[in-house]
């Protein structure tokens, strides 16, 4: 039976979500591993989501508490909001009470990506303090670490990510993912796909 990994993620402007599409390319080079892609329901009116200018959402579907369960695995996707995740996503993550009671995620892999407005606006605040919603549900976190190599070490030009997770920078909201960004994306999406994988096999 293929291991199922969610990849669960809340996006404003499209830029976590373009992240979120190729984390799914990645992941599914993985033979034996069934990819779905979820976002957290929206919790702003769309008069002011219209004021913020954010464009429609797409037509992925919008999971359920309940429904993480059905996953062997996890990465969740999410922009930052002061260094921390968004209200949105935390608002799912808040829902998830009835799951945490009954420990249903508990050894489950989980890996975070996200996106910021800035260099110094929350790369590694963001995951760093999203820990906490997977350590209270006995997920096993799973960072990047090194395993992307040199583009990890890139310095001539700008690039989000880090050891935590892959990341891009939204800048004003016109700067979109790089093509380095995306690789990261992409190998952080096969690199937690082969851990689900490993981790169902022994189960």
């Amino acid at each position: 039976m293929a291991a199922k990994l969610y990849i669960v993620y809340y996006s404003t402007y499209g830029h976590v979500e373009r992240l979120a599409q190729e984390i799914k390319k990645g992941a599914e080079s993985v033979e034996g591993v069934e990819v779905k892609l979820w976002q957290v329901p929206e919790t702003l009116p769309e008069d002011v989501l219209g004021m913020m200018g954010a464009p429609p959402k797409s037509d992925v579907p919008v999971i359920k508490p309940s429904e993480l369960p059905d996953a062997d695995g996890f990465i969740f996707g999410f922009p930052t909001r002061f260094g921390m995740m968004a209200g949105q996503f935390k608002s799912f993550m808040d829902a998830t009470g009835g799951l945490w009671k009954t420990q249903q995620l508990a050894g489950k892999p989980a890996g975070l990506f996200y996106s910021t407005g800035s260099q110094g606006g929350g790369q590694e605040t963001t995951p760093l303090t999203a820990i906490t919603q997977l350590v209270h549900h006995g997920m096993i976190y799973v960072p990047i670490g090194y395993t992307f190599g040199a583009g990890m070490f890139e310095m001539e030009q700008v690039k989000g990510g880090t050891p935590y997770g892959a990341g891009t920078y939204a800048g004003d909201g016109s700067r979109q993912p790089s093509e380095l960004e995306l690789a990261q994306a992409f190998h952080q999406g096969m690199y937690i796909a082969g851990i689900t994988k490993k981790l169902k096999e022994t189960a």
